[in-house]
């Protein structure tokens, strides 16, 4: 009796196991499903790069509901991918993936497209194709107002200093332009590395003007330095533009649709988008 009690519970546990293993890939490819759909334009993005793109409570100032989430997502690479989504004809579904998890999303056909302030490198370019630059800028540094190195000039200003940028991304490799700098860690994202140099972790990150913009806008004790004697860097490191997958049949299509968008409405979307982000950003 015990044995035939015992291959019941056994039995029984199996059953539930496989269920929720069940319930379990229901949940995890339900995102997959707007991709899967001929009518949809699905784009990967951190939401947590404003002015680029930042999270939101509400579809205030055009921000588009976030796939599988209950926030939204805004800014300029959401406005730009708004523009692509009516180009094709198609329903623009966002999916907020994490820096590192972009381009893997892209190559598995989990998103059609990366619009995400990224810049098309040449390393990129090996793994990935990229559309025309939809948006060029510069290198900054971000500071602490009032601290020691407000009123730098020139990275070099900057020697000795803790100073950080993104993983993987050209705003943390030029650091080694700056003689004798204490290079720290990479961090994963910019909320990260602001809340760093609130702490003073670190003296300053480097980013590309937009954020630097947006971050001394949010935040009463940053300042953004641009410098006379500042980072040498490649157009494409300053760039930005959309990320696809490789000879992807929509790169020409949505080179049209780029083309269609004139520098001058470029600006004012950068702007809007600054005046707009959330303040927490």
């Amino acid at each position: 009796m015990k044995k035939r009690l015992a291959f019941l519970t056994i039995f029984a546990s199996i059953t539930l196991l496989l269920a929720a293993c069940g319930t379990a890939d229901k949940e995890t490819s339900g995102s997959s499903t707007a991709k899967d759909s001929p009518d949809t334009f699905t784009v990967g993005l951190e939401a947590g790069y404003a002015p680029f793109n930042w999270t939101q409570l509400d579809d205030s100032n055009g921000g588009v509901k976030i796939d599988g989430n209950a926030e939204y997502a805004g800014g300029y690479d959401v406005e730009i991918a708004k523009r692509i989504a009516d180009g094709l004809g198609k329903e623009l579904v966002i999916v907020k993936t994490e820096w590192d998890g972009l381009v893997p999303s892209l190559q598995s056909d989990k998103i059609d497209a990366i619009i995400a302030g990224m810049s098309p490198t040449e390393e990129r370019k090996e793994t990935i194709d990229f559309s025309e630059n939809y948006y060029t800028s510069n290198f900054v540094m971000v500071v602490k107002k009032g601290g020691a190195f407000e009123g730098a000039t020139s990275i070099q200003d900057f020697s000795g200093a803790k100073i950080t940028g993104q993983l993987n991304t050209s705003h943390y490799g030029v650091i080694d332009q700056i003689k004798d700098v204490q290079k720290q860690p990479a961090s994963d994202n910019f909320s990260a590395m602001r809340v760093a140099l609130e702490s003073g972790v670190i003296d300053g990150y480097v980013s590309e003007r937009p954020e630097g913009i947006s971050a001394s806008s949010a935040n009463a004790n940053f300042a953004m330095i641009e410098f006379t004697d500042g980072f040498k860097a490649a157009e494409e490191d300053t760039a930005v533009a959309v990320g696809l997958k490789k000879d992807s049949k929509l790169t020409e299509d949505i080179n049209k649709i780029l083309a269609e968008i004139s520098e001058e409405e470029r600006q004012e979307i950068m702007d809007a988008a600054i005046n707009n982000q959330p303040a927490a950003e």
